[in-house]
């Protein structure tokens, strides 16, 4: 290590990484300091996951250089990157685990492959060493702990195993990609506390985030990904409007024209007292029917959650709903859709779809009932209905028939969106219901949504963007850290005041 830290830990020159003909990283330069914590902030989409794993060498980089120490360098495997001394903690745990081994044995796999522990040994022979790994980071881990395999551990245990793992030698460089994701506050506290030892012994940290406190109280630098390039670099005292300004694009400031507002009365969906985080205060909402009430903030701001706790898919731990008057506490997504409720998910593949079923039985799928002909089902009756659904949303298909998974991005979500219509819902929650779409379809979902609404269903749209929000929405909701910072109606209020709510501190 640089003990002055004027030599960069690591730095990226003009670096480049295509898929095919798809350019994903444009050219980023980035520098990062022994002795300093910056923070990555990016969008979805922005090219953040294909960024850390070109430095953890899980993909080599098409074009450009990186440096370690003032030395270019080049490595194209994970255990390349650990020789350099770039360790990398990753968001998605099955990218980094082996569910059939032990704890010990996942905790000491880098070693092993490094070869400074021995290949061949038994379980007994590795829990000096793993004990001794797990005590930097004030684990009391036992060996019937880590005896255990590690799929029958929890997320937040999971997640320490790899942040143990990581640091069982100290980095030239340490990656944490979304860190706090799955971990408690106490857990969290635990993990900042790390990472502040870490910077004063002198490593360059990665911290990549969306909980604009954590960088708040964590981090030395700020540097914004968007669009495959890095756009904004900040040193403290931050100015958090600016950067999510950066991350949003800078058209994202000018107001867009104002809808023919809708505005609900009655309050057909009441939330009080639920806690999203652990962390957070609990909060109150209404949700009216009538209008589109829009939810925005950024990844991690509890929008998701919020979503399945209605849908009955998340933890009901605190507070208490009502629907249309009459208590409501769906246990899961059968209770909820029996009593109106519906969701489009945002991962519409892997939630939403199964592949190869037709569009037809892709649209009946919740609602099989309604396309029995006594007990038998009727695929006339199917096909029918399927085909009403596909001219009034524009679906582009050779027909019913065809397979769902064959159909262009933007068509696929207007299946997801159209079979949640062919009811009359009391509640139905759109979860980033544009990701991933185009022009086209984004407004033919709007029109269908917006239509929904005017015939009394309370539509809820989650999203993290300022435009998108302002095609539908006729109120909006900011939340931030589990906590709402601003509720008002849309006509009333300006994008930079979203923008500003956005980056509260909650």
């Amino acid at each position: 290590m640089d003990p002055t830290g004027t030599t960069p830990a690591l730095a990226l020159v003009d670096l480049m990484k295509n898929f095919g003909p798809n350019r994903v990283l444009k050219g980023v330069d980035l520098q990062l300091f022994p002795g300093k914590v910056t923070a990555l902030l990016g969008a979805n989409g922005a090219g953040k996951s294909t960024l850390i794993k070109v430095l953890a060498g899980v993909h080599d980089q098409t074009a450009g250089q990186v440096q370690v120490g003032g030395k270019t360098v080049e490595y194209d495997t994970p255990m390349g990157a650990v020789r350099l001394g770039i360790r990398t903690v990753h968001q998605r745990i099955d990218d980094a685990i082996v569910p059939g081994l032990s704890v010990a044995e996942n905790l000491l796999f880098e070693e092993i492959a490094l070869g400074e522990t021995a290949r061949i040994a038994s379980l007994r022979s590795l829990l000096p060493r793993a004990r001794e790994i797990a005590a930097t980071l004030d684990l009391d881990w036992d060996d019937a702990f880590l005896r255990q395999d590690v799929y029958e551990l929890g997320i937040a245990d999971c997640q320490m195993l790899l942040l143990a793992r990581a640091l069982s030698t100290t980095p030239e460089v340490l990656i944490l990609d979304e860190p706090t994701s799955t971990l408690s506050q106490s857990e969290s506290e635990r993990l900042f506390a790390i990472v502040r030892k870490l910077r004063d012994r002198g490593v360059a940290i990665l911290y990549v985030s969306h909980r604009l406190s954590e960088i708040n109280s964590l981090a030395d630098e700020l540097a914004v990904l968007r669009d495959g390039r890095i756009v904004d670099t900040q040193t403290l005292p931050f100015n958090l409007g600016a950067a999510v300004t950066a991350m949003l694009g800078e058209g994202v400031l000018s107001d867009a024209a104002q809808l023919d507002e809708l505005r609900g009365t009655e309050a057909v969906l009441r939330i009080e007292g639920h806690q999203i985080f652990e962390s957070s205060r609990p909060i109150d909402l209404e949700i009216r029917g009538g209008e589109v009430t829009g939810v925005i903030g950024l990844i991690g701001a509890g929008k998701t959650e919020l979503a399945e706790r209605i849908f009955g898919a998340g933890k009901n731990t605190s507070g208490t709903m009502t629907l249309q008057g009459a208590p409501y506490a769906p246990t899961s997504p059968k209770a909820a859709i029996a009593q109106g409720v519906y969701l489009v998910p945002e991962d519409r593949a892997a939630q939403g779809m199964l592949p190869g079923w037709s569009v037809a039985r892709t649209l009946s799928l919740p609602f099989l009932s309604d396309v029995l002909k006594g007990l038998t089902l009727s695929t006339a009756k199917e096909s029918s209905r399927a085909q009403h659904a596909i001219d009034q949303f524009a679906v582009v298909t050779t027909g019913p028939e065809q397979a769902v998974d064959a159909l262009s991005g933007g068509n696929q979500q207007k299946v997801m969106v159209a079979r949640w219509m062919q009811r009359s819902p009391k509640v139905l929650v759109l979860d980033e219901p544009f990701r991933g779409v185009d022009i086209g379809a984004r407004r033919v979902i709007s029109t269908r949504a917006r239509e929904q609404a005017a015939n009394g269903s309370a539509v809820v749209m989650i999203c993290s963007d300022v435009e998108e929000i302002r095609e539908m929405a006729d109120r909006i909701i900011v939340m931030v850290e589990g906590t709402i910072t601003l509720d008002a109606r849309a006509q009333e209020i300006t994008n930079e005041q979203i923008v500003q709510s956005m980056t509260e501190v909650a």
